[in-house]
């Protein structure tokens, strides 16, 4: 199993790259006043400094609303921290060409000293592939076969400085400098995509499944692996989980849906028993919850354009409930 070159700690925060009720600098229009990038690094930094493992960034290529790319926002993110985990939460890999995916993922990994988690997925999107130009019903077996590609391209630097230019082909051309390990995680909650991370994956990161689906599908997961050959420890199991904090439960189930309704665009209600919303400490109760079922790590997409004082709130009470950070 692949692993980044420091711990990974229980539980990390998604970037807020998609927003929906405010108009920060990057998402305005061009020229407004501001500094986007160390908007985003002092995010970063902080998130980091209360104590997130992992700093996670989410993708899409086309959207009907204001996104950033995320191998791009984690390159500012490597740049403003030193202990995070840096992981794309997920890079849809079909919508793109793999060993260029393999080349931006080494580079980062380079630069940020080897904290780099490569989690790829499918999407479920067909628009998007429409306006990308890529058949939405291969998607699987081009993300099968992109994860070759990516381990393909990261190998061909293996053990070498430079490429032989007297011999010339694959001995010439490597992507060089050979980066440190990086692990590849898959995305999605599908069973082809619980299949594809246990027997082709270092992690798996599913959402939009309840503490009782999650812990049976762990349990699929191991059985999986095991009947792949694959050793105990080779699939690191998290998920994904949409919060929303307030001492009034009810405010923050409708903020929460309301917020996820506008990110994909379809009605609030889709979201009723996908979002983990209420007080602090029913928020922790459930967060614990998902790690006693599991998960190893924990990503929280707090459903607002500004996430860090829920998330400092809930790294706090977390402590207190034994979760270690």
């Amino acid at each position: 199993m692949e692993t980044p070159a420091t711990p990974l700690g229980p539980i990390g925060l998604v970037l807020p790259t998609f927003v929906q009720d405010t108009v920060p600098t990057w998402a305005g229009p061009p020229g407004r006043a501001g500094d986007p990038a160390a908007e985003v690094a002092a995010l970063c930094r902080q998130a980091e400094e209360l104590g997130a493992g992992a700093l996670w960034a989410c993708d899409h290529l086309f959207w009907h609303g204001p996104c950033l790319e995320c191998l791009v926002v984690l390159a500012v993110a490597a740049t403003a921290t030193t202990r995070a985990t840096l992981g794309t939460c997920v890079v849809q890999l079909p919508l793109r060409q793999a060993s260029a995916v393999a080349k931006q993922a080494a580079t980062l990994q380079t630069l940020s000293g080897g904290r780099i988690i490569l989690g790829v997925g499918v999407g479920s999107h067909p628009g998007e592939y429409d306006e990308a130009g890529i058949d939405y019903h291969r998607r699987g077996r081009l993300l099968d076969a992109g994860i070759d590609e990516l381990r393909r391209s990261w190998a061909s630097g293996e053990g070498v400085a430079r490429g032989d230019t007297d011999a010339g082909g694959a001995a010439r051309y490597r992507q060089l400098p050979e980066p440190a390990p990086i692990p590849v995680w898959c995305g999605g909650s599908s069973e082809a995509a619980l299949r594809r991370a246990a027997t082709l994956a270092d992690g798996w990161m599913p959402l939009f499944l309840t503490p009782a689906e999650y812990g049976d599908a762990i349990d699929r997961l191991a059985k999986e692996a095991a009947a792949a050959g694959r050793p105990d420890d080779a699939v690191t199991p998290s998920i994904v989980l949409f919060v929303s904090v307030d001492d009034d439960p009810a405010i923050a189930r409708k903020r929460g849906t309301a917020w996820m309704s506008s990110l994909y665009g379809i009605p609030a209600k889709a979201f009723a028993r996908h979002l983990v919303s209420g007080t602090l400490d029913e928020v922790t109760e459930a967060v614990t919850t998902y790690r006693a079922a599991g998960a190893r790590h924990v990503a929280l997409y707090v459903t607002s354009d500004r996430p860090i004082d829920q998330f400092e709130h809930l790294i706090s009470a977390l402590r207190s409930a034994g979760v270690p950070t």
